[in-house]
């Protein structure tokens, strides 16, 4: 999934959007209301997690925007305001849940997930294909030839990213920065590995190739020839 965090706690983003990168999932960070409401109204995401206390634009004022403008994306509250009054103030403003702090992260995924499979559109979301390679964002699984492939969740979002990306050669410094989130290159071979180890559960088993190295430029994937 790809989520918006609006949180401008520090260590509360930071743990969020760890534990969202650790199950595979793709999470963009905003730290303030107007940077957050921007980029809610330009760039598309499965859901939205988004605390009310912000500086610059409280979190009701985002959700009412964004269901004034027609945008339906699920949106959870994640918020230290605790009240009966509150939560029900935060139901109507047009969220779809609401999680009080202090939290565990295996619940907030779990709701995340709710939120996911209850989308009206989440079937064309939720599915990519490439050939007769298949991932379904939600469940999170892959399938190739109707083979079931089992991955990591590193492994998950690399595959994820080559697919949004077919026919695109990705560089080292794309895949360290979109799968890793590194804006620096650490000197290691940490992109070659998992490309190797991707290719062991997505290539090698079958017929064909889908993912080739571009010598001196990095890799791409697309459907055999």
């Amino acid at each position: 999934m790809k989520v918006l965090v609006i949180e401008d706690d520090r260590s509360t983003a930071d743990y969020v959007t760890g534990g969202l990168k650790e199950e595979g999932h793709d999470p963009d960070h905003a730290a303030s209301g107007p940077i957050g409401l921007e980029l809610a109204c330009t760039r598309d995401y499965d859901a939205m997690v988004i605390d009310r206390m912000l500086p610059g634009l409280d979190g009701l004022s985002i959700v009412r925007a964004l269901r004034s403008s027609g945008r339906d994306t699920p949106v959870i509250f994640l918020t230290s305001v605790s009240g009966l009054d509150d939560r029900v103030e935060g139901l109507e403003a047009g969220a779809d849940d609401y999680l009080v702090k202090p939290f565990a992260f295996s619940e907030l995924m779990a709701r995340l997930n709710a939120l996911a499979r209850r989308s009206p559109m989440r079937r064309e979301e939720a599915v990519l294909k490439v050939g007769d390679l298949e991932m379904n964002l939600i469940a999170r699984t892959v399938r190739r030839e109707g083979q079931s492939v089992d991955l990591q969740p590193r492994e998950f979002r690399l595959l994820e990213y080559m697919m949004r990306n077919r026919g695109r050669v990705l560089t080292r410094t794309m895949l360290l920065e979109r799968v890793w989130d590194f804006h620096f290159d650490p000197r290691t071979n940490v992109v070659e590995t998992h490309v190797s180890r991707l290719r062991g559960k997505v290539d090698r088993p079958f017929s064909t190739e889908m993912i080739k190295t571009i010598r001196g430029s990095g890799y791409v994937l697309n459907v055999p020839a």
